[in-house]
């Protein structure tokens, strides 16, 4: 990472590649006993949040991941009731399930809580639901949450994390995913952001593999456009015990809520992978 002039760049090291936007100004910064968190005033993209030297989320272009973390899952599963994010602290994505008036009630745990209150000062719009009586705000360790949530308690399951290293480095692995397994009812859906499927195939295959040595049989991955983040392509990789991954396509197109980039025939393309994508993971 580097700030200085008008420019703040962040250098991805496992592809060769980098990513700059023109700011006016810092805004805040804190460190919090996990990780450092740092907001800047950008030129053209709104403001920019920084965990730990990584880009996190612009003002401009975080409906993309936002949405599709949230809207596939919860327009696969019949009714889905019970939702869990696991990290999530920006608030966006826990913003994006509330739109979903069948859900009755959506745990969001986040280790970090000074992520939240940077995006509730800075990021005020992503928090529009926090205040929702079916939200539950946990700032508390996702890893332990889930080993010890009840079984067959849940509905869908979203991962919503940072990287595998540091405070995620414990959401990549095959016993946080026997913990979500339990934890969801059989029909039950796990969804967690799965990197680049242009950089980082390799990562999304040891994914689905620890998930499958948690007991899940059926796995998509989904890819999106993400502008803020490494080779501008991200993904989310869904799980199920059982079951394809068909959608209530009818009740996709006729939601009663506005999206910037989720539509029904869109989340249709989406469970079309690119060839070398489905010849990498088996599909």
């Amino acid at each position: 990472m580097t700030a200085n002039d008008n420019w703040y760049i962040e250098h991805f090291q496992p592809t060769g590649s980098a990513i700059g936007y023109r700011i006016s100004g810092k805004l805040d910064e804190v460190q919090s006993p996990f990780q450092k968190i740092e907001i800047y005033q950008t030129t053209d993209w709104g403001k920019l949040m920084i965990i730990d030297g990584a880009v996190m989320l612009t003002t401009r272009d975080n409906f993309f991941y936002h949405e599709m973390i949230s809207h596939p899952a919860l327009f696969t599963h019949a009714d889905p009731k019970r939702v869990v994010i696991i990290g999530g602290g920006d608030c966006g994505t826990l913003r994006e399930v509330l739109k979903h008036p069948g859900v009755a009630s959506a745990t969001q745990c986040d280790i970090d809580e000074q992520v939240t209150r940077m995006s509730e000062k800075y990021f005020p719009e992503l928090c529009e639901s926090n205040d929702d009586p079916r939200a539950e705000l946990l700032f508390d360790d996702g890893v332990a949450y889930m080993a010890n949530c009840p079984a067959g308690s849940v509905d869908v399951v979203i991962v919503d994390s940072t990287d595998p290293v540091g405070p995620a480095e414990g959401l990549f692995n095959k016993a946080f995913y026997e913990s979500c397994f339990r934890a969801l009812k059989d029909d039950g859906i796990l969804v967690q952001q799965s990197e680049s499927p242009l950089a980082l195939l390799d990562l999304i295959k040891e994914m689905r593999a620890e998930m499958g040595k948690a007991g899940f049989t059926t796995f998509k991955t989904l890819p999106f456009p993400q502008p803020c983040y490494p080779t501008g392509w991200w993904s989310v990789t869904m799980a199920r015990k059982a079951g394809d991954f068909g959608f209530r396509e009818s009740d996709s197109a006729g939601k009663g809520f506005d999206t910037l980039y989720y539509s029904a025939h869109l989340h249709t393309g989406a469970l079309v992978a690119p060839p070398f994508v489905a010849k990498a993971l088996g599909e």
